[in-house]
C-alpha cells in the first residue's frame, strides 16, 4: 500500500494532454479502450479525442452536430465500436464510433404513443444489443439498441416508487443493472429474470453516479451527501462494505480503476480525489478550476509500478488527462 500512496502523492496534470474542448460545461466523459476519450457538454456537442495527443480523433474529424440543448448522459461499448448519449429533454442517439456516423436516433419524449418516457441517464449493454435508461417514473427501462428498431421498449424494471432516476449503469458482465434515485436509493436490477434483486438506502440525498469493479461484485456510489459508498451486491441485505468521506460539496462523478484497487471521485467542491478502496482512505486530492462533473479511469490495466491514469471534464469546459508522476507515460 505505500507503493500505491507514493506514486498518488504525485499526480500530475499532463499539460500537454489538455484542451479547452468545450464552450460550456462538461457532462460526461469516458475513455474508451482505443485510447480515445469522448466527452459530451451543456453546449450540446459530443467530441472524440486522442488520448495520446489530445487532438480530435480521428484527424480531420467531423462531428455530430451540436444538439440544441445541453447532452447530459454517455455510455460507451467496451470495445469502443458504439457510443449512445443522451440529451437533457431525452434524445437518445447511438453513435458508430468506427465510422462517425450516428446510426440511429430515439425520441424518447415524444408523447404520440404510451411508450413515452422521457430518458435522462442512459446505459449500454457490454453486449451491445439493448440499452437501460431512467428518468422520471424512477423506473429502468431496457431498449433495443439494434439501428433497425432503436428505441423500442424491451423490459421495464420496476422500483415501486416514483422518485427521479439519476443513474443507470450495466454491471461488466452484462447481467444487472443499477439505478440511483433523487432521494437517496440505489436498485439492483437481476437481468435475466427482469427483478429487483436489492435496494440499498446508504444516502440521505440524491445519487448522482455509480461505478462497477471489473469483476461485477462492488458498486460505487456518489452523492450529494458528500459521501461515496462501496456496496457488496453478492451481500443481502444491506450490502454496505465501507463509506467514504473527505469532499465538502456534491459528488458528481465516480470510477473504479481496472484492477479494482482504486476509486475516482470528482465533486462540485472543485476537487478530484483518488481512493485507496483497501485502506478506505483518500490518497490523492487534485483541486480543479471549477466542479467536476466527469471522471473516468483508463480502462487499459496499468503496468508494473504505474497507478494508471484517468481523465476528468467539468464546469470550464476542458478535458485533462492525468497520470501518476513515477508511473511511465499514459
Amino acid at each position: 500500500m505505500n507503493v500505491v500512496i507514493s506514486l498518488l502523492l504525485y499526480l500530475v496534470d499532463l499539460s500537454s494532454l489538455t484542451v479547452a474542448a468545450h464552450t460550456d460545461s462538461i457532462w460526461g466523459a469516458a475513455w474508451t479502450s482505443a485510447d480515445t476519450t469522448l466527452s459530451i457538454s451543456a453546449d450540446g456537442s459530443i467530441k472524440q479525442w486522442s488520448a495520446a495527443t489530445g487532438q480530435p480523433h480521428p484527424a480531420n474529424a467531423s462531428f455530430p452536430p451540436p444538439h440544441t440543448l445541453g447532452l447530459v448522459s454517455l455510455s460507451v461499448a467496451p470495445d469502443a465500436r458504439y457510443a449512445i448519449y443522451n440529451s437533457i429533454e431525452g434524445l437518445t442517439s447511438l453513435w458508430d464510433l468506427t465510422t462517425g456516423e450516428v446510426t440511429a436516433k430515439f425520441e424518447s419524449y415524444v408523447r404520440s404513443s404510451d411508450d413515452a418516457e422521457p430518458s435522462w441517464s442512459v446505459s449500454l449493454n457490454p453486449k451491445g444489443d439493448t440499452y437501460a435508461t431512467t428518468g422520471g417514473s424512477g423506473n429502468v427501462l431496457v431498449r433495443s439498441a439494434q439501428t433497425a428498431n432503436f428505441g423500442e421498449r424491451l423490459a421495464t424494471l420496476s422500483s415501486g416508487r416514483h422518485k427521479f432516476g439519476m443513474h443507470c449503469s450495466h454491471s461488466p458482465d452484462g447481467k444487472r443493472i443499477a439505478m440511483s434515485s433523487e432521494t437517496g436509493q440505489i436498485y439492483i436490477f437481476d437481468i435475466e429474470s427482469s427483478s429487483l434483486a436489492t435496494t440499498y438506502t446508504s444516502h440521505a440525498m440524491s445519487v448522482r453516479s455509480l461505478a462497477w469493479s471489473p469483476d461485477s461484485t462492488l458498486l460505487l456510489s456518489a452523492s450529494d451527501d458528500k459521501h461515496l459508498v462501496l456496496h457488496d451486491v453478492r451481500s443481502s441485505p444491506g450490502g454496505t462494505v465501507a463509506s467514504f468521506s473527505g469532499h465538502s460539496s456534491w459528488v458528481l462523478s465516480v470510477d473504479i480503476s481496472p484492477d479494482g484497487r482504486l476509486g475516482l471521485s470528482g465533486s462540485s467542491d472543485k476537487s478530484i480525489k483518488v481512493w485507496d478502496i483497501g485502506a478506505r482512505a483518500a490518497v490523492s486530492t487534485i483541486q480543479d478550476t471549477g466542479e467536476v462533473w466527469s471522471v473516468s479511469w483508463r480502462p487499459k490495466l496499468a503496468g508494473p509500478g504505474s497507478v494508471g491514469a484517468f481523465v476528468s471534464g467539468g464546469e470550464d469546459g476542458t478535458v485533462r488527462w492525468w497520470r501518476g508522476a513515477g508511473g511511465g507515460a499514459a
